[in-house]
């Protein structure tokens, strides 16, 4: 009934029918995410994500955790675009359902997802705690290059945190990981936070706009392009410029007469 419901597009009805097929069959998980399913189709999203919830939990208690977090997923997925903070949610759950099950790429695809949102969100002190748990797998299964790139990840919020000495921690710890001392990563790092200390907005934008920012994960690269340093920075001045404010406006007057004089008889 639920299938022919379905089919003819009522979905309210299908959504009745699969859960009174769940009720009537306690054993058949799959029929509350079906009805999950059938209020997505009315775009009852709230109400789908409580009963795909519900049978993620079903799965887990039927000894299949594969299922629940595949279905934990889903959830978020449907969730993302109407409640960011719910779908983090989820997206966590999922992830440590797949950890426990020693399935540790799909645990940091799911980490990866809440980890953008978060940043997305603004939400700056989790996603510094998401990154560096994405950080830890990647380092356990022994996959450096990753490890560079979430730790430039990890600098940027920092940084929008205002926390100097928590993103100058992260890269002093990061020399423990093989290959990272030394790296691109490590030198365009360094080059960021001497900028960000010494107020140079020059050297900060330089870094942030080279080709290792930029194309990061969209998310993480507007972090980059957005970043200003701490009282609105200095700007790089030409040696001139410099000698100039050090002589004086009459010597900055006389410097422009001499430039003027110079060709005042013509160029012969």
């Amino acid at each position: 009934a639920a299938v022919c419901f379905k089919n003819a597009k009522q979905f309210d009805q299908a959504r009745e029918a699969c859960l009174r097929e769940a009720e009537a069959h306690e054993n058949n998980k799959a029929a509350y995410e079906q009805a999950g399913m059938m209020l997505k189709e009315m775009q009852r999203l709230p109400e789908a994500v409580q009963l795909i919830e519900k049978a993620s939990m079903m799965y887990l208690e039927n000894g299949t955790p594969d299922t629940a977090a595949i279905a934990l997923e889903r959830a978020g997925k449907l969730i993302e675009n109407v409640s960011p903070e719910k779908a983090v949610q989820l997206y966590q759950q999922a992830a440590s359902v797949f950890e426990n099950e020693e399935r540790l790429r799909q645990a940091l695809e799911m980490l990866g997802k809440a980890s953008r949102l978060l940043v997305r969100g603004r939400r700056l002190d989790e996603a510094a705690l998401s990154l560096q748990k994405e950080k830890s797998i990647y380092k356990e299964i022994e996959n450096y290059p990753t490890c560079y790139k979430k730790t430039i990840a990890q600098v940027l919020v920092h940084l929008h945190r205002n926390d100097y000495v928590a993103a100058e921690r992260c890269v002093r710890e990061s020399y423990s990981i093989p290959g990272f001392n030394g790296s691109e990563d490590c030198a365009a790092l360094e080059q960021l936070l001497e900028g960000y200390d010494q107020q140079d907005q020059d050297q900060v934008s330089e870094v942030c706009n080279s080709p290792l920012f930029k194309y990061m994960d969209n998310d993480y690269a507007k972090l980059g392009l957005t970043l200003v340093v701490p009282g609105g920075g200095i700007k790089k001045k030409s040696p001139n410029a410099a000698q100039d404010k050090a002589r004086g406006p009459a010597a900055v007057g006389s410097h422009a007469d001499e430039e003027e004089d110079e060709y005042s008889g013509g160029l012969c």
